[in-house]
């Protein structure tokens, strides 16, 4: 590849689809993470990357190696793996006696540091003590939020938001009934964050829908929030934009709920009731002309109905 003026010209048919992969998209691929450990990672640091990476996968690339960097003082390493991998998502783990036991979630937009927010683990039980089946590789979690603080507070909204990208999953059209397998849950109560992995159990109930257990099967997390570097709202307003290809068409007359029920609304011309066919009778039905016979010339009488 060659590059003038700006603009990198393949040299070959190889490196012309390496570069036709990477253009802007109306439908953008889905969105992979690079998980990473500092230079002084700890073991608990080292597991908790494993077990979010068993997560992610197979949308995430695990680094073995230790990254000499830290991303709220220098983030233009995390910028270039993540040019190097296509990817738009990362999670960084480290180990210090100020910030003991950190994580930092973090996603990027156009190959620049949109928002981080960072995480102590406070407590931690990994997959591995849990002795349940797991889900299979790669199920695409159902996430649950409880708490007034995701709602009400911008720096939980924003956390809320970037867990969503983290670990949403790919974009597909459907999901079967027997696919809603696994459970993602956080919780926000007195400035601390819970996240738990649970497996749904369908049991039989007696009728047509099942009933649902849920049964943990790990990792399980107790996190605090720390520091966060956060987009201003133009960016974040930026990163959100939608090409004119992809905005729905406005349809008169036509909405939706909450729920995505669609609600129609009809409108119809001023009706003649005189002509609305009703019910054939026999006490509605018109008699036909009498003849009325007095002796002179014949008059016709007509009887009302």
């Amino acid at each position: 590849m060659t590059q003038s003026d700006g603009i990198i010209k393949p040299k070959t048919k190889r490196s012309k689809r390496f570069l036709q992969s990477r253009a802007p998209k109306l439908t953008e691929n889905g969105k992979s993470a690079m998980i990473m450990k500092g230079g002084n990672a700890n073991q608990t640091v080292s597991q908790a990357l494993k077990d979010i990476y068993s997560l992610k996968k197979p949308n995430a690339v695990l680094y073995k190696k230790k990254n000499i960097t830290r991303p709220f003082e220098d983030s233009t390493s995390l910028e270039f793996f993540s040019k190097k991998t296509d990817c738009s998502l990362f999670l960084f783990g480290s180990h210090n006696k100020k910030r003991p036991n950190n994580l930092i979630f973090g996603r990027l937009f156009d190959f620049h540091v949109l928002d981080m927010i960072e995480l102590g683990i406070e407590k931690y039980v990994s997959l591995s003590e849990i002795k349940m089946t797991k889900c299979p590789e790669g199920t695409k979690p159902m996430l649950v939020f409880a708490g007034e603080a995701f709602d009400m507070d911008n720096e939980y909204k924003r956390l809320k938001s970037l867990l969503i990208d983290f670990f949403r999953g790919p974009s597909v059209p459907a999901v079967r009934l027997a696919g809603l397998e696994h459970v993602l849950h956080f919780t926000a109560v007195n400035g601390k964050i819970f996240m738990r992995s649970y497996r749904c159990l369908l049991k039989k109930s007696g009728c047509r829908t099942p009933r649902i257990e849920l049964e943990e099967i790990g990792p399980s997390f107790d996190f605090v929030l720390r520091r966060t570097h956060l987009a201003s709202d133009d960016l974040y307003k930026l990163s959100h934009k939608q090409p004119k290809a992809l905005k729905p068409k406005k349809k008169k007359n036509v909405s939706h709920d909450a729920f995505g029920t669609k609600f129609g609304r009809v409108h119809m011309q001023k009706q003649d009731l005189s002509k609305l066919q009703t019910r054939k009778m026999k006490g509605l039905r018109k008699r036909k002309r009498e003849v009325v016979d007095d002796g002179e010339s014949p008059k016709v009488a007509k009887v009302d109905s």
